[in-house]
């Protein structure tokens, strides 16, 4: 049978024999991911050595090569193998190797050439993965250092083909598909019903209404399993399940031909999205959702998000209900939200935890990113937050450089942290245990579920199923690129390679009344109540998913006291503390033993230096602010005069702003607080002379003549002016002390704002104008006050009257008119 890509396969040849790069644009069914690569295994440039096909899932590779296998005739292994993390079946006279993206990067670490390779095939690049990603900014830093006869080729259903093929400096060549009209059903869905519920509806009606087979579409494993557990299909229905996680037989059988014309069932996740053909499928059924690993850079971890699936996913999806025959796709949501998806999921380079990207980067010799050929750059935050992470596991140097232990940790097949936990492990004899540890983290569902590693670890050692022994191999064999002698014995040992590996994780119960854990790295941790690990007094924590201040246990294992002191004794420090307690309203000194932020142990330090006592305090008031002294009125004075002067455009006086008093605490606050161990054991007076010592002598001169503190009266009084008031500098004075005054006071050339009070201190009149004041207004204050408070002046001139502070009859006792 005649697939549609054989009619562009000559085009491709071309593009290849002259320009040695290509982008494919081919839909699904179309055949590009068997074809091709067959194809070129004749062409000149490609005799006596290896075509490589990158597919980003382990599945999709091993299905393409027993695909390719079979058109051919042969087994796999023969002129067409696979390799993936967990499974290879590569020969000597094996051709065409179809890898996973990942396997490919180690590739070409290790043979920066690629020695004996003709092509490099990237299929389903749309799906941007970090791995695929990386993979193809490397061949082509090879293609154009090192190998400019190496070919490289684009492939996807999907593609943006003009970006990639500016990137390749290659055509595009689109091959037509080979697909079947489908029909879109919207069933819709309550937000309150969960996802399993509507889907195993669904599969029902779907049953009872349609022909062939489903392929229904679900976000994990989890529901996967949710979902087939309340499934109760007649007889002659097949149930499979398809993820990345479950035995390769089961996958295998997922997509195999029903058995004697029976209908099938596959939940799958994603997975199924492209690459594979399921036999038989007319009907899908889509969730709407997908579930993506998303790095949050508050807590360094990354977790697995569950979101609503991209537009370019579901339409996917609804295609493989039409690669044989016309079909139908189900979907359980309302057709107007259907504009409402995100058009593409986002490329992992732009959301990942960079740390592995980084390290294989400064492996290559490049120090910045840049300088390389990305479709999308790695972002500048991420990758710094990675050098932070590889600097932490001493993985390079401060130029960025791999150390010895990076370049160590950087050969091994898995991730720099379990790296570095592998080798940590090893300087122990633990190296066993840290292996198992590293694939229970990398294989999702490998020894059950349980957030408890050892327990996992349990559960898988009595799974004798293929995919758990082809587990343990890989892991017997990164243990042995380590380590040779066994393991030590150690009680705690999941926990102890966890710790060695994830130091900055490792937790302390915060008390006996919760599960609630503290990290070395200040994070918070939870554990399920009902998790056997809710009772350990300390954890090591391997992955954990949530907030950074509240994120739950996903992996780890119990840890002991006695291993934290054996294993990572080099990481505890011993410090001398001093820190405000406000409710003692005093500095509490101590010595103490801390894993990062882990208080192991608190001694109190009975004389205290005194410069570290003041230290304490001015940082208490730095963090709680300057209301934490004890001003007075002078000091406020004093502050208000200077702001006033500095308003009037004299910039030699100090800035007394509370900005910058907090700016300065070290200047002109530590020297008073010195030796002392309580705020309050300042004076106010104390405070005003730190203040004022911070004017020179011409200053305090100029002060006092620009914003005197007070205002003489002609009556021989004087009274505090008010520089802080919003008017503008004010005087409350009775307005007996003002005859005589034919002139309105200033201040630095500012009229004084005069408050004027009766003999009673009570508020008469403001003026700015006082000559006016006694021209105008005068007449009428005079005759009601002259009622009110008979005994004292009120004269017809105030501006020619004597200034008095007293009744007329005491002044008349003095001799005065």
């Amino acid at each position: 049978m005649t697939l549609p890509v054989e009619s562009v396969l000559p085009e491709l040849i071309a593009a290849l024999d002259d320009g040695g790069t290509a982008v494919l644009v081919a839909p699904p069914g179309a055949g590009k991911t068997t074809m091709v690569a067959p194809a070129l295994l004749d062409r000149p440039w490609a005799a006596g050595k290896r075509i490589l096909l990158l597919s980003p899932r382990r599945l999709a590779a091993r299905a393409a090569a027993e695909r390719m296998a079979k058109l051919r005739g042969e087994a796999v292994g023969a002129t067409v193998g696979y390799r993936t993390r967990l499974d290879s079946k590569i020969g000597r006279d094996t051709r065409i190797e179809v890898l996973t993206e990942g396997i490919f990067t180690r590739m070409v670490q290790d043979d920066p050439e690629l020695s004996g390779v003709a092509v490099v095939l990237f299929d389903e690049v749309h799906e941007r993965s970090l791995e695929g990603d990386l993979g193809l900014a490397l061949a082509l830093d090879v293609r154009g250092a090192l190998r400019p006869d190496l070919r490289l080729v684009a492939m996807s259903a999907t593609l943006d083909g003009a970006r990639y093929a500016e990137l390749l400096d290659a055509p595009v060549i689109e091959s037509a598909g080979r697909t079947y009209p489908v029909d879109l059903l919207y069933l819709g869905r309550d937000p309150r019903e969960r996802i399993e519920d509507a889907m195993a509806r669904a599969v029902h009606r779907a049953l009872a209404d349609e022909t062939g087979c489903i392929l229904a579409f679900l976000p994990g494993a989890g529901e996967i399993e949710r979902t087939a557990e309340r499934l109760a299909l007649p007889a002659g229905v097949e149930l499979h399940k398809l993820y990345g996680a479950i035995d390769p037989a089961a996958q295998r059988a997922a997509i195999a031909p029903a058995r004697g014309g029976a209908r099938k069932v596959v939940l799958a996740s994603s997975i199924a999205e492209t690459s594979l053909t399921i036999d038989g499928v007319r009907v899908v059924i889509d969730s709407g959702l997908a579930r993506r690993p998303r790095f949050d850079r508050a807590t360094g971890l990354t977790q697995l998000v569950t979101e609503r699936a991209a537009q370019s996913s579901v339409t996917q999806r609804a295609g493989r209900a039409g690669r044989t025959a016309p079909g139908v796709a189900w979907r359980l949501w309302e057709k107007a939200a259907t504009g409402g998806l995100p058009l593409f999921d986002p490329p992992e380079i732009l959301e990942s935890d960079l740390t592995g990207l980084t390290l294989d980067l400064a492996c290559w010799g490049v120090a910045d990113p840049a300088t390389l050929h990305w479709l999308d750059a790695p972002p500048v935050p991420a990758l710094a937050e990675a050098r932070t992470t590889l600097s932490g596991l001493d993985a390079i140097d401060d130029d960025g450089r791999p150390t010895p232990h990076g370049q160590r940790i950087a050969k091994l097949p898995i991730p720099p942290r379990m790296a570095h936990m592998l080798v940590r492990a090893a300087d122990h004899e633990l190296a066993g245990v840290a292996a198992e540890v590293a694939v229970l983290l990398g294989e999702r569902g490998l020894g059950g579920n349980d957030a408890d590693l050892e327990t996992r670890r349990r559960h898988w050692a009595r799974d004798r199923g293929p995919r758990a022994n082809a587990a343990r191999r890989m892991a017997a064999h990164w243990a042995r690129l380590v380590q040779q002698q066994p393991d030590a014995i150690r009680e705690d040992a999941v926990g102890a390679v966890i710790a060695l590996g994830y130091t900055d994780r490792v937790a302390r119960r915060r008390n006996s009344a919760e599960a609630a854990f503290l990290m070395a790295n200040g994070r918070a941790v939870r554990v399920v109540d009902s998790d056997a690990l809710a009772h350990s007094e300390w954890l090591a924590v391997a992955d954990a998913s949530g907030s950074a201040d509240g994120a739950r246990l996903m992996a780890g294992a119990a840890l002991t006291r006695a291993s934290v002191d054996a294993l990572l004794g080099d990481r505890i420090t011993r410090e001398t503390r001093l820190d405000y307690d406000a409710d003692r309203g005093a500095v509490v000194a101590e010595t103490v033993d801390a894993l990062g932020a882990i208080v192991l142990t608190r001694r109190p330090l009975d004389n205290p230096d005194a410069a570290l006592l003041a230290d304490a305090l001015v940082a208490a008031v730095a963090r709680a602010g300057l209301q934490m002294l004890p001003w007075d009125d002078e000091a406020a004075a004093l502050r208000a005069r200077i702001a006033f002067v500095r308003g009037q455009g004299d910039t030699r006086f100090p800035d007394l702003s509370d900005s910058a008093l907090l700016a300065g605490l070290d200047d002109w606050l530590r020297p008073v607080l010195t030796g002392k161990r309580r705020l309050d054991a300042l004076v106010p007076a104390a405070l005003t002379s730190a203040l004022a010592n911070m004017l020179d002598w011409p200053a305090r001169q100029a002060l006092d003549v620009q914003a005197p503190a007070r205002f003489a009266t002609p009556a021989g009084t004087s009274h505090a002016i008010h520089y802080a008031d919003v008017a503008g500098p004010s005087v409350d004075v009775r307005v007996q002390e003002l005859f005589g005054l034919s002139v309105h006071p200033t201040v630095a050339g500012v009229p004084l704002l005069l408050r004027l009070l009766s003999p009673a201190h009570r508020p008469i009149q403001t003026t700015r104008d006082l000559p006016g004041f006694w021209r105008g207004s005068w007449a009428a204050v005079k005759a009601e006050m002259k009622g009110r408070y008979p005994r004292h002046p009120w004269p017809d001139d105030p501006a020619a009257a004597p200034a008095t502070t007293r009744t007329k009859r005491a002044d008349q006792l003095r001799g005065k008119p």
